[in-house]
This record gives structure tokens, C-alpha cells and sequence, in this order.
């Protein structure tokens, strides 16, 4: 495929042109006067008047129409997409892990794409319709701008199916294998490229996991939905025993796998419902000095989010309760729509009907290779507190 610019611009209404000026990247179906169909790629913009806006990615089957590339005419080709993946490459250059986003999609203005490397292998997703109409371009970028030994895409994101487009994992270049050995602050782990969440690994939750680390009391330690243990490994370092569960054995055993791969003996594995296992821990009055919640999304969507702020405070007020005096809860929600506020908002609730009283050490979001973008909320979905009991 190569890039192609329309010979007839898109033409946006005065709404869709404001959002650009505040910064937003997103121009929506219903602020679009005028637009050359089924073709998606890469398109002009501009206003009633004629005006030129910018060059944008266009999907033709998404409510999300336009996503700004630039605002300039300059050619959109596979130069233009190494230059700036190797500019976003560049300022991750100190990052200490030989796992982290290179491409973090709008945050890093380069919207819908997402370029992860794990040691020198590349896993990359193209998440809009526009995008893959060019994708031999950003293709060839990638590999100017980063020369892997191999580049996976994992187009396998439910997103996609809302731009028309097909899931798939295919091999983009060389071969990329099945697991990965990566390292951060010392700890090592194996991704899984090919069929591990996201592209492999939770990424995001690097510098917590450090954070986390840092704060990991020398008594027992409890890690809810654990997944791969990338958090029981941090708190395994610290703690005199860690009780890691998640409720898949293929996760827990892919734990086992990275615990080994550290030589850490202290995890315990366990295959559970966190909701019943924190339940039953209650009743037995059991407590640790550190507990971690890293639940999947509860919130889908806007109309989902009471009932998931009741389900998060529901783990987190029984989280709470499990900790010892002076003991430590770093909790998170990965549910773009619950809000930051909301997200606050839930757990002073569940601390007054906990019974316990909790100081706020820290209240943080992705990692830094993960940029959130102040005038662009979509991309600040992972919100998280470091809390210490102090009764």
C-alpha cells in the first residue's frame, strides 16, 4: 500500500476545525460536511471556506472520521514516519528496561499506532482504518527508525472491528518468537508477543511496579490479578512471602516461568476469583503489609461505570481491610471512563466503610514511555494510589 493524499479534501464544519485548534486530535463523523467515501488513507482537511486545517488519517466506517497527522502539506511518506519514530524513540532513550512503548499512538501525535519494543524485536499495532491504507509506508519507518530483528503486528485489538477492519497477528518482518526475556530495574520477565495481553506485556505499569517495589513492606504480600507476576516479582524482592493469583493456570504458570527465571522462591501461586479469595481472607482475618489490585477494565463503556465503581470498591474496601497497621495498598483502574476524580471519589468511600484510615502516598498514571496528553483525556486511562494504612 502507499500513501495517497485525496485529490478531494474532506471538509469539516467550524466545531471539527476548533477541535484541532484546542488540541485534540479527533474530528467526528457528525462534523463532517464533505468527504470522498469509501476510500480510507491519508487526506486533506479543510474548512467550508477552503481553508487547509492539515493532513489527516481517514477512516470512512468509524464515528471517528479524521485524526490529525500535521498541520502542514509536506508529504506524508515513509520518511515522514521514520523521522518521527525515531524522534519518539529518542526521548525513551534513557528508559532502564529493554521492554517499553516507543509509539504511544496520539499521545506521541502519531494517532492510532502503537510500536512496543521487547529487546530487539518490535510488536506494533495499527489500530484505524487510514493507518492501514498505508501501512507498507509505516512499515518501512518503523524499520528505518528502529532496525529490529523482527516486527510482529498484533492487529488483533477489538477496535479495529469499529474502522471495518479484520483481526490478525501477522509478521511483518523476520520472525519474532513466541516469548521474549526483557528486564526492568533488575527484575526479568518473558513477554509474550504473540499471544500475551496487549501487545505481550503490561507495559504501562513499569514505573508502578518499581514504585510498588520501593514501598514493599518485609512481611507478607498479596497480588491480586497478577497475570504474569510482573508485580509479585517487584514485591518478591522486599517481602518475606508473596500470595500471587489470577484466576487463569496459563497465567500463573507463565508466573512460575519468570519467578523462576529470577530465582525467587517466595511466590506463592494460586488459582482464584480475587473477589472470593479477598472474601474468604477477610473472614479469616488475615492480613499482609502490602496488597496490590490490578484488575482488568470493569468499565466498557459510559453506561458500565456504576456498576464497575461498585465492583472496584466492592475489592477495594475488602483490600483494605486485609492490610496490616502501617501496611500499603497500591490500587489501579485501567477503565478509561472512570474518571480519575470518580476513581478517588470510590476509594475515599470504601476507606470510610473500611473502618480504616488510609494516607495518600501517591496518585499515578501510565508510565512515562505512555504520555498523557492534558487536552486529550482518552489517552490517561490507567489511574492508580499508593495508599498506607495509618491506624
Amino acid at each position: 500500500m502507499t500513501t495517497t493524499t485525496a485529490v478531494r479534501p474532506v471538509v469539516v464544519s467550524a466545531k471539527g476545525a476548533a477541535r484541532w485548534q484546542a488540541g485534540h486530535p479527533w474530528i467526528y463523523r457528525t462534523d463532517i460536511y464533505d468527504e470522498p467515501g469509501d476510500a480510507p488513507g491519508i487526506v486533506a482537511v479543510t474548512e467550508r471556506r477552503g481553508r487547509h486545517l492539515g493532513q489527516a488519517l481517514y477512516s470512512p466506517k468509524s464515528e471517528i472520521r479524521l485524526r490529525l497527522l500535521t498541520r502542514e502539506r509536506e508529504a506524508i511518506d515513509a520518511s515522514w514516519w521514520a523521522e518521527r519514530i525515531a524522534s519518539s524513540a529518542t526521548r525513551r532513550a534513557d528508559i532502564p528496561a529493554t521492554a517499553y512503548r516507543v509509539v504511544h499512538a496520539e499521545g506521541d501525535g502519531l494517532p492510532s499506532l502503537i510500536v512496543d519494543r521487547y529487546g530487539p524485536y518490535v510488536v506494533a499495532q495499527l489500530l484505524s482504518a487510514g493507518l492501514e491504507q498505508v501501512r507498507d509506508d509505516v512499515l518501512a519507518g518503523i524499520d528505518t527508525a528502529l532496525a529490529p530483528e523482527g516486527i510482529l503486528l498484533r492487529n488483533d485489538s477489538a477496535v479495529r472491528r469499529h474502522e471495518g477492519l479484520p483481526l490478525e497477528v501477522v509478521a511483518a518482518k523476520g520472525s519474532v518468537p513466541d516469548t521474549v526475556p526483557v528486564e526492568e530495574h533488575g527484575v526479568r520477565y518473558l513477554a509474550a508477543p504473540r499471544a500475551g495481553q496487549k501487545t505481550g506485556a503490561f507495559l504501562d505499569q513499569r514505573e508502578n511496579r518499581v514504585l510498588v517495589g520501593q514501598h514493599t513492606g518485609a512481611g507478607r504480600a498479596l497480588d491480586l490479578f497478577t497475570y504474569h507476576g510482573s508485580f509479585a516479582l517487584h514485591l518478591a524482592r522486599g517481602a518475606a512471602e508473596v500470595l500471587a493469583v489470577d484466576s487463569s493456570a496459563d497465567a500463573l504458570a507463565r508466573g512460575r516461568d519468570n519467578a523462576a527465571l529470577n530465582g525467587l522462591t517466595n511466590i506463592a501461586w494460586r488459582e482464584a476469583n480475587a473477589f472470593d479469595l479477598l472474601r474468604e481472607l477477610e473472614r479469616r482475618e488475615e492480613t499482609f503489609d502490602t496488597v496490590v489490585l490490578d484488575p482488568p477494565a470493569f468499565a466498557k463503556s459510559k453506561q458500565s461505570v456504576p456498576r464497575a465503581l461498585a465492583g472496584y470498591k466492592e475489592i477495594n474496601l475488602r483490600a483494605m481491610r486485609t492490610l496490616s497497621p502501617s501496611g500499603v495498598l497500591f490500587t489501579c483502574s485501567c477503565s478509561y471512563h472512570v474518571s480519575r476524580t470518580a476513581f478517588l471519589e470510590m476509594l475515599a468511600d470504601a476507606a470510610r466503610d473500611s473502618g480504616r484510615r488510609l494516607q495518600l502516598l501517591a496518585v499515578v498514571g501510565a508510565g512515562r514511555d505512555h504520555p498523557e496528553l492534558i487536552n486529550v483525556p482518552e489517552t490517561g486511562y490507567l489511574k492508580g494510589a499508593l495508599l498506607r494504612a495509618v491506624d
